[in-house]
């Protein structure tokens, strides 16, 4: 793995990143490089179990406990979330995507569960920023990567209802909102808290003790610094220290970016989903289950919609499902994601390996970074 170790080392010592980690794992063996630092003072280096706000590579853990109740029988695919979700009862859609957001008509049908699962829901990001729904959109969706900048699941949901729907529901996939409302989903029909529902029928499971939507003080040691981009690539600016914006259970804990974890908790969620659902004894998921989180549910003109984000690729549940050996790391059914902090997390069910890319500097776009794309590169198998 030393050519990955001089990879992660290279960004590390041109200051893009001041630390990272990456993994890589099949079978039984599993290679992790660790570099750099958990900040740019240097007060600590970079280890193995160094705590991440871990952004979108939260969604697909969110899409397994929706799973989880569709598992359980208290949900199935085809329901209206309106039963849960009243605020999101009979939706009106803009006209066409460039309309005013006032130009409005009726909702076709209602959103479903898979609707939400596949992020076709019709709120969400396309392509276009610029669209006037979108903007609106972006009034009551801030950037997720801040754990205070959502209000209450409840206040949410009633400004998400003031906002139509770009398109009808299960025609185009848009990135994000969905699984934030498969958050708030998971908390009504269980009646719990997302993060307790998390922690009682995924994280404890399968052991992975540093996932949550906190850091505790005792463990704040381990938790990296989190850094954008400064102007015109300028070095780094703190985005949040380990005493910031973790330091207690948000109000909304987002379903869509909201966890910290480290390398080896993200792995023993991966290896799971890679069992067909199991780890060790205990069943999280049935088969068919991953099979549905794991296969590509678009369509060539959804994927197009969303062609900033997917890049030609599909979707699943939670996360990208490659279809297009478009480049040497999209293997067909390859399932993952990455998240707006700068990470990375890919499980391919072919040849059963696990990908990972921890860092701690903020992606300026939605486009993957030179980063990502090298770590992907030398860790293609």
């Amino acid at each position: 793995m030393n050519s990955l170790h001089d990879l992660l080392q290279a960004y590390v010592d041109d200051g893009t990143v001041p630390g990272a980690v990456g993994l890589v794992a099949c079978g039984g063996r599993v290679d992790v490089e660790t570099v750099g630092s958990v900040d740019v003072e240097a007060s600590a280096p970079m280890a193995r179990d160094s705590i991440f706000r871990i952004a979108s590579i939260t969604k697909p853990v969110t899409a397994a406990a929706v799973m989880m109740l569709v598992d359980d029988g208290a949900i199935t695919l085809d329901d209206p979330v309106d039963a849960w979700l009243p605020e999101l009862a009979k939706p009106v859609v803009v006209r066409t995507p460039a309309a005013p957001v006032d130009d409005v008509v009726a909702a076709t049908r209602p959103v479903t569960v898979a609707d939400l699962l596949s992020s076709r829901a019709g709120w969400g990001f396309p392509s276009d920023f610029t669209l006037p729904q979108v903007q609106a959109l972006f009034a009551v969706q801030p950037d997720g990567r801040d754990p205070g900048a959502l209000a209450s699941p409840d206040l949410w949901l009633a400004d998400l209802a003031r906002v139509p729907l770009l398109y009808q529901p299960g025609e185009a996939w848009l990135y994000n909102t969905c699984s934030d409302l498969q958050g708030v989903l998971i908390s009504r029909v269980t009646g719990r808290q997302l993060p307790e529902f998390l922690a009682k029928r995924v994280f404890e499971p399968l052991g992975m003790a540093d996932t949550g939507f906190e850091v505790p003080a005792g463990k704040r040691d381990r938790f990296t610094t989190y850094y954008r981009p400064g102007p015109d690539g300028g070095g780094l600016t703190r985005a949040d220290a380990p005493d910031g914006g973790w330091s207690t259970v948000p109000a909304f804990p987002s379903g869509a970016g909201g966890l910290v974890s480290t390398a080896d908790d993200w792995l023993a969620f991966a290896r799971m989903l890679l069992a067909d659902g199991t780890a060790g004894d205990r069943v999280l998921l049935s088969p068919a289950s991953v099979r549905r989180m794991t296969t590509n549910h678009l369509t060539r003109p959804q994927r197009d919609i969303g062609a900033l984000f997917l890049e030609g690729q599909g979707w699943g549940y939670g996360a990208q499902v490659d279809i297009t050996p478009a480049d040497p790391w999209n293997v067909p059914g390859r399932y993952g994601w990455i998240g707006g902090t700068g990470t990375s997390g890919h499980l391919v069910p072919s040849t059963g390996t696990v990908t990972l890319l921890l860092t701690q500097v903020a992606m300026a776009n939605p486009t993957p970074t030179p980063l990502m794309r090298d770590f992907w590169r030398v860790t293609a198998r």
